[in-house]
Protein backbone atom coordinates (compact mmCIF):
# COMPACT_ATOMS: atom_id res chain seq x y z
CA UNK A 1 0.00 0.00 0.00
CA UNK A 2 0.99 3.62 -0.60
CA UNK A 3 0.46 6.29 2.04
CA UNK A 4 -0.15 10.01 1.86
CA UNK A 5 0.48 12.47 4.69
CA UNK A 6 -1.70 15.52 5.30
CA UNK A 7 0.12 17.89 7.64
CA UNK A 8 3.89 18.36 7.48
CA UNK A 9 4.55 19.94 10.86
CA UNK A 10 7.12 18.90 13.46
CA UNK A 11 6.06 15.23 13.34
CA UNK A 12 4.17 14.78 10.09
CA UNK A 13 7.08 16.05 8.03
CA UNK A 14 9.48 13.61 9.68
CA UNK A 15 7.14 10.67 9.12
CA UNK A 16 6.59 11.62 5.49
CA UNK A 17 10.33 11.63 4.86
CA UNK A 18 10.63 8.18 6.43
CA UNK A 19 7.82 6.91 4.18
CA UNK A 20 9.54 8.50 1.19
CA UNK A 21 12.83 6.77 2.06
CA UNK A 22 10.96 3.46 2.19
CA UNK A 23 9.40 4.07 -1.22
CA UNK A 24 5.79 4.13 -0.01
CA UNK A 25 4.96 7.87 0.04
CA UNK A 26 2.24 8.57 -2.53
CA UNK A 27 1.75 12.23 -1.65
CA UNK A 28 2.27 14.94 0.94
CA UNK A 29 0.40 18.17 1.58
CA UNK A 30 0.51 21.00 4.09
CA UNK A 31 -1.69 24.06 4.57
CA UNK A 32 1.42 26.23 4.22
CA UNK A 33 2.80 25.10 0.85
CA UNK A 34 6.07 23.15 0.77
CA UNK A 35 6.42 22.46 -2.97
CA UNK A 36 9.98 21.14 -2.60
CA UNK A 37 8.84 18.38 -0.21
CA UNK A 38 9.09 14.81 -1.57
CA UNK A 39 5.91 13.71 -3.40
CA UNK A 40 4.34 17.13 -2.83
CA UNK A 41 0.72 17.49 -3.97
CA UNK A 42 -1.01 20.86 -4.34
CA UNK A 43 -4.20 19.79 -2.53
CA UNK A 44 -5.31 17.25 0.08
CA UNK A 45 -7.75 15.94 -2.51
CA UNK A 46 -4.84 15.04 -4.78
CA UNK A 47 -3.18 13.13 -1.94
CA UNK A 48 -6.40 11.24 -1.25
CA UNK A 49 -6.62 10.19 -4.90
CA UNK A 50 -2.97 9.07 -5.06
CA UNK A 51 -2.81 7.15 -1.77
CA UNK A 52 -4.39 3.98 -0.43
CA UNK A 53 -3.88 5.23 3.13
CA UNK A 54 -4.30 8.88 4.09
CA UNK A 55 -2.66 9.83 7.39
CA UNK A 56 -3.83 13.08 8.97
CA UNK A 57 -1.40 14.90 11.29
CA UNK A 58 -2.79 18.39 11.90
CA UNK A 59 -3.30 20.68 14.87
CA UNK A 60 -6.75 20.11 16.34
CA UNK A 61 -10.30 18.81 15.74
CA UNK A 62 -11.24 21.84 13.66
CA UNK A 63 -8.28 21.30 11.33
CA UNK A 64 -9.07 17.58 11.03
CA UNK A 65 -12.67 18.43 10.19
CA UNK A 66 -11.59 20.89 7.48
CA UNK A 67 -9.25 18.35 5.86
CA UNK A 68 -11.87 15.60 6.01
CA UNK A 69 -14.47 17.81 4.38
CA UNK A 70 -12.13 18.33 1.46
CA UNK A 71 -11.09 14.70 0.96
CA UNK A 72 -14.41 12.94 1.67
CA UNK A 73 -15.56 13.09 -1.97
CA UNK A 74 -12.38 11.21 -2.93
CA UNK A 75 -12.90 8.44 -0.37
CA UNK A 76 -14.60 5.13 -0.96
CA UNK A 77 -13.97 1.37 -0.74
CA UNK A 78 -10.26 0.66 -0.69
CA UNK A 79 -9.34 3.91 1.02
CA UNK A 80 -8.18 4.10 4.66
CA UNK A 81 -7.97 7.20 6.85
CA UNK A 82 -5.44 7.04 9.71
CA UNK A 83 -6.17 9.90 12.09
CA UNK A 84 -3.01 10.70 14.09
CA UNK A 85 -3.79 14.22 15.28
CA UNK A 86 -4.32 14.56 19.03
CA UNK A 87 -8.06 15.10 19.34
CA UNK A 88 -10.86 14.24 21.74
CA UNK A 89 -12.87 11.03 21.67
CA UNK A 90 -16.15 12.68 20.70
CA UNK A 91 -14.64 14.40 17.65
CA UNK A 92 -12.89 11.22 16.56
CA UNK A 93 -16.15 9.25 16.72
CA UNK A 94 -17.82 11.84 14.47
CA UNK A 95 -14.93 11.76 12.00
CA UNK A 96 -14.99 7.97 11.89
CA UNK A 97 -18.71 8.01 11.07
CA UNK A 98 -18.14 10.42 8.18
CA UNK A 99 -15.37 8.26 6.71
CA UNK A 100 -17.29 5.00 7.08
CA UNK A 101 -20.36 6.58 5.45
CA UNK A 102 -18.26 6.95 2.30
CA UNK A 103 -17.38 3.24 2.31
CA UNK A 104 -13.80 3.85 3.48
CA UNK A 105 -12.19 2.67 6.73
CA UNK A 106 -10.94 4.69 9.70
CA UNK A 107 -8.29 4.07 12.34
CA UNK A 108 -7.60 6.25 15.37
CA UNK A 109 -3.80 6.33 15.69
CA UNK A 110 -2.69 9.03 18.12
CA UNK A 111 0.92 8.78 19.20
CA UNK A 112 3.51 9.76 21.76
CA UNK A 113 7.02 10.93 21.01
CA UNK A 114 8.43 14.36 20.17
CA UNK A 115 10.59 15.34 17.21
CA UNK A 116 13.75 13.44 18.30
CA UNK A 117 11.71 10.25 18.76
CA UNK A 118 10.10 10.68 15.35
CA UNK A 119 13.49 11.20 13.72
CA UNK A 120 14.77 7.99 15.32
CA UNK A 121 11.58 6.06 14.42
CA UNK A 122 10.80 5.70 18.12
CA UNK A 123 7.21 6.98 17.94
CA UNK A 124 4.69 4.96 19.99
CA UNK A 125 1.20 4.59 18.52
CA UNK A 126 -2.03 4.08 20.46
CA UNK A 127 -4.29 2.29 18.00
CA UNK A 128 -8.02 2.10 18.47
CA UNK A 129 -10.40 0.35 16.12
CA UNK A 130 -10.76 -2.80 14.05
CA UNK A 131 -8.06 -5.38 14.81
CA UNK A 132 -7.98 -6.61 11.23
CA UNK A 133 -7.35 -3.09 9.96
CA UNK A 134 -4.59 -2.60 12.53
CA UNK A 135 -2.89 -5.78 11.31
CA UNK A 136 -3.25 -4.63 7.71
CA UNK A 137 -1.54 -1.31 8.50
CA UNK A 138 1.26 -2.83 10.55
CA UNK A 139 3.83 -2.83 7.70
CA UNK A 140 3.29 0.89 7.08
CA UNK A 141 3.12 2.14 10.67
CA UNK A 142 6.15 0.08 11.69
CA UNK A 143 8.23 2.18 9.28
CA UNK A 144 7.92 5.22 11.56
CA UNK A 145 7.38 3.77 15.03
CA UNK A 146 8.98 1.55 17.65
CA UNK A 147 5.78 0.11 19.13
CA UNK A 148 2.09 0.01 18.39
CA UNK A 149 -0.25 -0.45 21.36
CA UNK A 150 -3.67 -1.86 20.52
CA UNK A 151 -5.88 0.00 22.98
CA UNK A 152 -9.48 -0.90 22.25
CA UNK A 153 -11.99 1.48 20.73
CA UNK A 154 -11.34 4.58 18.71
CA UNK A 155 -12.54 6.71 21.63
CA UNK A 156 -10.39 4.91 24.21
CA UNK A 157 -7.24 5.47 22.15
CA UNK A 158 -7.94 9.20 21.94
CA UNK A 159 -8.59 9.48 25.68
CA UNK A 160 -5.42 7.54 26.53
CA UNK A 161 -3.38 9.92 24.39
CA UNK A 162 -4.76 12.95 26.24
CA UNK A 163 -4.05 11.21 29.56
CA UNK A 164 -0.44 10.60 28.54
CA UNK A 165 -0.02 14.27 27.68
CA UNK A 166 -1.59 15.31 30.98
CA UNK A 167 1.10 13.27 32.74
CA UNK A 168 3.84 14.94 30.68
CA UNK A 169 2.49 18.44 31.27
CA UNK A 170 2.25 17.81 35.02
CA UNK A 171 5.81 16.45 35.09
CA UNK A 172 7.09 19.47 33.16
CA UNK A 173 5.44 21.89 35.55
CA UNK A 174 6.81 20.02 38.59
CA UNK A 175 10.31 19.78 37.07
CA UNK A 176 10.27 23.51 36.30
CA UNK A 177 9.24 24.37 39.85
CA UNK A 178 11.80 22.04 41.43
CA UNK A 179 14.65 23.38 39.27
CA UNK A 180 13.62 26.98 39.91
CA UNK A 181 13.49 26.39 43.66
CA UNK A 182 17.05 25.06 43.58
CA UNK A 183 18.28 27.89 41.37
CA UNK A 184 16.89 30.40 43.88
CA UNK A 185 18.90 28.60 46.58
CA UNK A 186 22.10 28.72 44.53
CA UNK A 187 22.16 25.01 43.65
CA UNK A 188 23.70 24.57 40.21
CA UNK A 189 21.85 22.88 37.37
CA UNK A 190 24.56 20.21 37.17
CA UNK A 191 24.09 19.30 40.83
CA UNK A 192 20.29 19.35 40.50
CA UNK A 193 20.20 16.98 37.52
CA UNK A 194 22.88 14.69 38.93
CA UNK A 195 20.78 14.30 42.08
CA UNK A 196 17.62 13.81 40.00
CA UNK A 197 19.35 11.01 38.12
CA UNK A 198 19.51 8.99 41.35
CA UNK A 199 16.00 9.92 42.50
CA UNK A 200 12.82 7.89 42.06
CA UNK A 201 11.30 10.91 40.33
CA UNK A 202 13.74 10.75 37.41
CA UNK A 203 11.94 10.15 34.13
CA UNK A 204 12.32 10.05 30.39
CA UNK A 205 10.94 13.59 30.26
CA UNK A 206 13.66 14.78 32.66
CA UNK A 207 16.32 13.19 30.46
CA UNK A 208 14.86 14.77 27.32
CA UNK A 209 14.46 18.26 28.75
CA UNK A 210 17.64 18.49 30.85
CA UNK A 211 19.84 19.82 28.01
CA UNK A 212 17.14 22.25 26.90
CA UNK A 213 16.66 23.66 30.39
CA UNK A 214 20.40 23.98 30.99
CA UNK A 215 20.98 25.73 27.66
CA UNK A 216 17.71 27.69 27.68
CA UNK A 217 17.00 26.13 24.30
CA UNK A 218 13.26 26.40 23.77
CA UNK A 219 13.15 25.37 20.11
CA UNK A 220 10.01 23.24 19.89
CA UNK A 221 10.09 19.50 20.24
CA UNK A 222 6.47 19.78 21.39
CA UNK A 223 5.10 23.31 21.48
CA UNK A 224 3.29 25.17 24.25
CA UNK A 225 0.34 25.85 21.93
CA UNK A 226 -0.15 22.17 21.09
CA UNK A 227 0.12 21.02 24.71
CA UNK A 228 -2.29 23.79 25.69
CA UNK A 229 -4.74 22.55 23.08
CA UNK A 230 -4.42 19.01 24.38
CA UNK A 231 -5.11 20.07 27.96
CA UNK A 232 -8.15 22.04 26.78
CA UNK A 233 -9.46 18.89 25.12
CA UNK A 234 -8.70 16.85 28.25
CA UNK A 235 -10.66 19.37 30.34
CA UNK A 236 -13.70 18.69 28.15
CA UNK A 237 -13.31 14.91 28.30
CA UNK A 238 -15.70 13.18 30.69
CA UNK A 239 -14.53 13.90 34.25
CA UNK A 240 -11.66 16.14 33.15
CA UNK A 241 -13.06 19.37 34.54
CA UNK A 242 -12.81 17.99 38.08
CA UNK A 243 -9.11 17.03 37.96
CA UNK A 244 -7.08 19.55 39.99
CA UNK A 245 -3.64 19.00 38.42
CA UNK A 246 -5.16 19.22 34.96
CA UNK A 247 -6.67 22.56 35.90
CA UNK A 248 -3.31 23.82 37.15
CA UNK A 249 -1.28 22.88 34.09
CA UNK A 250 -4.02 24.09 31.75
CA UNK A 251 -3.86 27.51 33.43
CA UNK A 252 -0.05 27.59 33.24
CA UNK A 253 -0.03 26.72 29.54
CA UNK A 254 -2.71 29.32 28.84
CA UNK A 255 -0.60 31.92 30.66
CA UNK A 256 2.44 30.92 28.60
CA UNK A 257 0.48 31.41 25.39
CA UNK A 258 -0.70 34.81 26.61
CA UNK A 259 2.96 35.83 27.08
CA UNK A 260 3.81 34.94 23.51
CA UNK A 261 5.43 31.56 24.18
CA UNK A 262 3.01 29.46 22.13
CA UNK A 263 5.52 28.43 19.47
CA UNK A 264 8.25 27.52 21.97
CA UNK A 265 8.83 24.10 23.50
CA UNK A 266 6.56 23.42 26.45
CA UNK A 267 9.63 23.37 28.69
CA UNK A 268 9.29 27.16 28.35
CA UNK A 269 6.81 26.87 31.21
CA UNK A 270 9.84 27.58 33.40
CA UNK A 271 9.88 31.14 32.04
CA UNK A 272 6.66 31.90 33.91
CA UNK A 273 8.43 31.11 37.19
CA UNK A 274 11.45 33.21 36.29
CA UNK A 275 9.24 36.22 35.70
CA UNK A 276 7.62 36.09 39.14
Amino acid sequence: MKIGVLGLGIIGGVWARHYHAAGVLAGAWNRTPQPDFPSWQPTPEAVAVAADVIQIVVADPAAVGDVLTRILPKLGPGKIVVQSSTIDAESSAKFAARVVARGARYLAAPFTGSKPAAEQRQTIYYLGGDRGLIAELEPLLSLVSAHRFVIGTNEQACTLKLAMNLNLAAQMQALSEALTLCRWAGVTDDVFFEAMGKNAGYSGLTKLKEPKLKARDFAPQFSVKHMSKDMRLAMHTAGGAGLPVLGTVRAALHAAEARGLGDEDFSALIKLLEQK
